[in-house]
Order: structure tokens, then C-alpha cells, then sequence
């Protein structure tokens, strides 16, 4: 039979986990978009920046099980989406971009957008395909999909080039799509694994992103072993924060003191998901035992930041509920310990206090997002973006259940929360959704919130607006004492809201908290994204700023050590100081 390569595509994404692209026209795309603007079980997205489409892309992904599609002209196209692409990438999540190309039957060069894209990308995705011919188009699709969803997960590019699209080709009989099969641990290793946590005394769990569909697994685990359990950032929300075995974000000098104190004396570490990246370790601070039982898809992150006594490749979910099937044989069944819970319980009491009863300027960060978790409750979902402001909800936002926090991390992209909580709130419409966003962040892509609106999308951003690209300024002013290009010029976010047809309301101290974010919430079921400007104190630093820069300082060589010290002391000075500081 015959078929344009449009509808080829329409066909593979029908049988695919997809329920929406995310892109901009263009020359070389039109044809699939107008086919599936004719498809009953997908919809095309129109964004203002194919930045924001990767991004919404990767919030859909994350948040569902579905796949993020980005549907983008080759070359700009390309290059504009490659932020959220690589954030995809790092963090390990699916996602496929679709890229239309120039015509290879034109005989000519110099066409526009004409760019050798496979090259651009190479280092960026997983694999790319480029069909030749309109009986590759499915095919292409359905491997590039298998690829993006197996072992690590991550992005993969298809390019299909004009004239396929617009023409109609013999394609023959087309092939059904078949899932990837994740990969089950070895009897053997698990059993091993059981050993090393049975006649370990104080084992602990450290888990990552890689657990996010693993959360009754892993609670299973964690409650046979008695053990704590701390997560990364990107996996912070794949452990519910009501447990009393959370003990919080990381366990080293970057930690909070409840999660250093619950592993003190860890003497086995089950780390699964994870893979013991930079920010996740508080710059590498871990004190991880020599016992190290390392889980995770990927096997090439085995041992490259700390070495394990046991890897186990195998999908995290398989590999916990195998492990927890062979705990629960071996007899390991450990009683509640009183000790550890109480000391968890009140170590995160007396942390929260503590900023609490600080005199501030402003809305407390430790309050508001407390009271943003009591609203947002069990159903509804957090997404955050880079910086400050992340670490902060690292530190204090409960989550109710497991998996309803979307955290990008590793590549650390800033502009990722205003566009992700698109995709996360079309994959779950009937639930609240909120974005911590800080103010550096939200001017890069506030603009999508018109594709929010366009929409219909009721989403909640939370502005923490203190003026300044807080994380670098506060790790500026230990060495330097001085603030250079991390204080933002002001801007009246209240204008941005008005252009995009979002609601406003403004949060400037803590006796409004409540009522605002009630109003905003209120505002948001009806379908209207809101701006929730808050007047942020940001003068405490997160245990994980003051963790990192003693990390790192004490690894610096005793003469640069000295060096930094002493000119921090000198601009401390009254005659040292060029720029003046604010905000402690």
C-alpha cells in the first residue's frame, strides 16, 4: 500500500504511549502537523519557544506513563529545544523528538534550516534515525521509542525528511510496535544482596529517580530492613516525606541534621536509582561504607564515584521487589526501631523550628512551603526549578505520596518549571498543580504561560522573588563578599501575568499565606494559570549551600585554602568591601 510519510507518523505515535506533541510549525513539519490535527487520540501543542516544548515534553514523561513527544523544524528548532533535550538526557528521562528535514530529492544545498542535525545532537540523545525511505518511517519510530524507554531512559531524535512526508510512498506491511522488556535482576546477586543487608547492623537506603515506580517496593524494603532512607534530588519525591523512615535529601555535611544523624554508623548502603551524581552527594560529600550494594539500569554508572561491593544491573522496581521477596524468605523481618523514628521525627521538628523562629524580611521559605504541601495534600503535584529555591523545598516541603514531585537536577537547566508543569498537568488534569519557580528561572520562560492558558491550564507558579540568582549569590559571597551579575534588575512580574492572561496576587508576609495560596488554588481550577508573586526572605542559607562550600573548601589544596580564606576575611573589612552586600 501507499501512505505519506505524515500519515506514517500519525500511525506510529497511535500506537504508541503518546498523548501530545509539543512544538512549532515550520516548513519542513507542516504535513504532520495537519495529520494530527485529524488524530482522535492526539494533540498537537503550539509553544512560544521549542525550549518550552522539550521542557513540557519532559514533564509529561515524568509524570506519567506516557512519553513526551517534541514535534520541531530541523535546525532552530533543534537548537532551541537542545536545553531541555540534554536536561532530558541527565536526568534519565524518555522522550521522543520528532524533526522534519530538508527535502533529499531537491538536488540542492543551502536549504533552509539545513544543518547536519544528527552531528549537532550526537552527544545529547540516546540514538537518532533518519529514514530514506517511507517503508523506514514506522520502523524508525518504534525502535527509536523502544530505546528512549529502556535501561536509563532518555531522549532520541527521528528526522523525516519533507518530501517523504508530503508524498506517498509503497511502505508494504507495517509492523507492530513491541515494548522494551526491563531487565530482572540475577537470583544470584540478590541473594548475595540479602547476605550484606541481613548481617549488616545498621543498614541504609539511599534512593534516586530510577525508584519512581517503585514506591511500594522500596517501602517494602525499607520497613523488612528497618532501615532510613534518603533520596536524591531528582528522586526526591519517589519516598513519601510522612514515613517515618524519610529521613530527607542526602545523608553527608550537605544534609539536614535528621538524615546525618539516622546514618550515623551506616554500616551497609542499599543505593538504588542513583547514581551518586554531584548534586545528589552534596558535591561528592557522601560517607558511604564500604559495603555498598549499587542498583541501578545502568550499569556503566557502577563505581565511578564510589565503589560498590555488589552492583546488580536490573530495572530498580524489579530488583526491589525481588529483594524484598528474598528478605521476607530469609526471615528478615526487624522490629520498628523506636530510637531511629523518634530521632528522625525530632531532628525534623527542631530543623523546621529553626527557621521558624528566625527574624525575617518578608515570606519565611520554611513556612510557605510547608503550608504549600498541607494544600496541595496527597493528590496534587510539585514541580520545581533550579536553584535556591529547589534545595529549599529539598528541606522542608513534605511530600503526602510518593512520586508527586518533579525535580530536574543533574544538568541543571534554569527555566525548566514554568513549561514542565504544562506537560504535568495535562498528563493529570483533575489534580492541583504547583511550580517553584525562582525569579532568574521564571524570567527565561514565564512566556509559556500563555501556552497554559491558550489551554486552559490551571497551574499554580509560585514566584520566589528575592531580586537575585540566589544559589551563586550566596556561594559568592563566602569567598568574595561581593554579588557580581547575580542581582537581577527589578521587574514587575505582575506586567508578565497581565500579557500572558494569568491571575496575579501578590504575597509579601507570612500572615497571608494561607489565604493567598487558597485564593491561587481557587483561581486555578477554573482553568487560569496564577502568578503567586512571593516576597521571599532568602537570609538563611539550606543546610545544602553550607554543606557544599565546606565540602568543597576543605578538598582545596591548604595553600589556595588559605589564600580564599584570608581574602574573604580582608573584604569582611570596612576598607575591603567594593560592593555592598544584602541579604546575609
Amino acid at each position: 500500500m501507499k501512505k505519506t510519510g505524515a500519515w506514517l507518523v500519525r500511525h506510529a505515535l497511535e500506537a504508541l504511549p503518546v498523548s501530545h506533541t509539543f512544538g512549532i510549525p515550520g516548513m519542513q513539519n507542516t504535513a504532520i502537523y495537519d495529520e494530527l490535527d485529524s488524530s482522535p487520540r492526539i494533540r498537537p501543542l503550539l509553544v512560544t519557544h521549542e525550549g518550552g516544548a522539550s521542557f513540557a515534553a519532559d514533564g509529561l514523561s515524568r509524570s506519567s506513563d506516557r512519553v513526551g513527544v517534541c514535534l520541531l523544524v530541523p535546525g532552530a528548532g533543534i537548537s532551541n529545544a537542545m536545553s531541555g533535550i540534554c536536561e532530558a538526557l541527565v536526568d534519565g528521562v524518555p522522550l521522543l523528538v520528532l524533526a522534519g528535514a530538508p527535502r533529499l530529492d531537491s538536488g540542492k544545498s543551502y536549504q533552509l534550516h539545513q544543518i547536519d542535525t544528527r552531528k549537532l545532537v550526537a552527544g545529547a540523545v540516546k540514538g537518532s534515525w533518519h529514514p530514506a525511505s517511507h517503508a523506514e518511517i514506522v520502523p524508525a519510530i518504534f525502535e527509536a521509542f523502544r530505546l528512549a524507554t529502556s535501561g536509563c531512559p532518555g531522549p532520541v531524535l527521528v528526522e523525516i525528511p519533507a518530501e517523504l512526508q508530503l508524498f506517498e510512498g509503497e511502505v508494504g506491511d507495517l509492523p507492530a510496535f513491541v515494548p522494551a522488556v526491563p531487565r530482572a535482576p540475577e537470583a544470584a546477586l540478590i541473594a548475595k544482596a540479602v547476605a550484606l543487608l541481613k548481617s549488616a547492623k545498621r543498614p541504609g537506603i539511599f534512593a534516586g529517580w530510577g525508584c519512581r515506580d517503585a514506591a511500594d517496593s522500596l517501602r517494602r524494603v525499607a520497613e523488612l530492613l528497618e532501615a532510613p532512607v534518603s533520596l536524591t534530588m531528582q528522586g526526591y519525591g519517589v519516598f513519601e516525606g510522612t514515613h517515618p523512615l524519610h529521613a530527607g535529601f542526602g545523608f553527608g555535611p550537605s544534609a539536614v541534621p535528621a538524615a546525618r544523624k539516622a546514618f550515623e554508623g551506616c554500616d551497609c548502603l542499599l543505593a538504588v536509582g542513583t547514581r551518586f551524581s554531584e548534586v545528589g552527594t552534596g558535591s561528592f560529600g557522601l560517607p558511604v561504607p564500604a559495603d555498598l550494594i549499587h542498583i541501578d539500569a545502568d550499569a556503566s554508572v557502577f563505581d565511578k564515584n564510589y565503589k560498590s561491593s555488589l552492583a546488580i544491573e536490573a530495572d530498580a522496581g524489579l530488583a526491589l521487589e525481588a529483594l524484598a521477596s528474598a528478605l521476607k524468605a530469609a526471615g528478615v523481618s526487624r522490629s520498628p526501631d523506636t530510637s531511629l523514628r523518634a530521632g528522625i521525627a525530632e531532628g525534623k521538628a527542631a530543623y523546621h523550628r529553626s527557621w521558624l523562629e528566625r527574624k525575617h524580611d518578608g515570606v519565611n521559605p520554611a513556612r510557605f512551603l510547608r503550608t504549600l504541601s498541607e494544600a496541595l495534600g496527597e493528590e496534587g503535584w510539585l514541580v520545581t526549578d533550579i536553584g535556591n529555591h529547589a534545595f529549599l523545598v529539598a528541606e522542608h516541603y513534605v511530600a503526602r505520596r510518593a512520586g508527586r514531585i518533579v525535580a530536574p537536577c543533574d544538568f541543571n537547566c534554569m527555566g525548566y518549571a514554568v513549561p514542565a508543569a504544562i506537560g504535568v498537568k495535562l498528563a493529570n488534569p483533575g489534580v492541583p498543580v504547583a511550580a517553584v519557580v525562582g525569579d532568574g528561572a521564571f524570567l527565561m520562560t514565564g512566556n509559556e504561560m500563555l501556552t497554559a492558558r491558550a489551554n486552559g491550564l490551571g497551574i499554580v507558579y509560585c514566584l520566589f522573588h528575592d531580586g537575585e540568582l540566589a544559589q551563586i549569590s550566596q556561594a559568592q559571597v563566602l569567598p568574595y563578599n561581593r554579588k557580581t551579575c547575580t542581582v537581577l534588575p527589578d521587574f514587575d512580574a505582575s506586567g508578565i501575568a497581565l500579557a500572558t492572561g494569568a491571575a496575579y496576587i501578590e504575597l509579601v508576609d507570612d500572615a497571608a499565606i494561607e489565604i493567598a495560596l487558597g485564593e491561587a488554588l481557587a483561581v486555578a481550577e477554573g482553568g487560569r494559570p496564577v502568578v503567586l508573586d512571593i516576597r521571599m526572605d532568602y537570609s538563611k542559607k539550606t543546610n545544602y549551600t553550607k554543606g557544599v562550600v565546606s565540602t568543597n573548601l576543605a578538598r582545596f589544596p591548604t595553600k589556595a585554602k588559605v589564600s580564599m580564606i584570608a581574602k574573604a576575611l580582608v573584604r569582611r573589612l570596612p576598607f575591603g568591601a567594593r560592593t555592598p552586600v544584602k541579604g546575609g
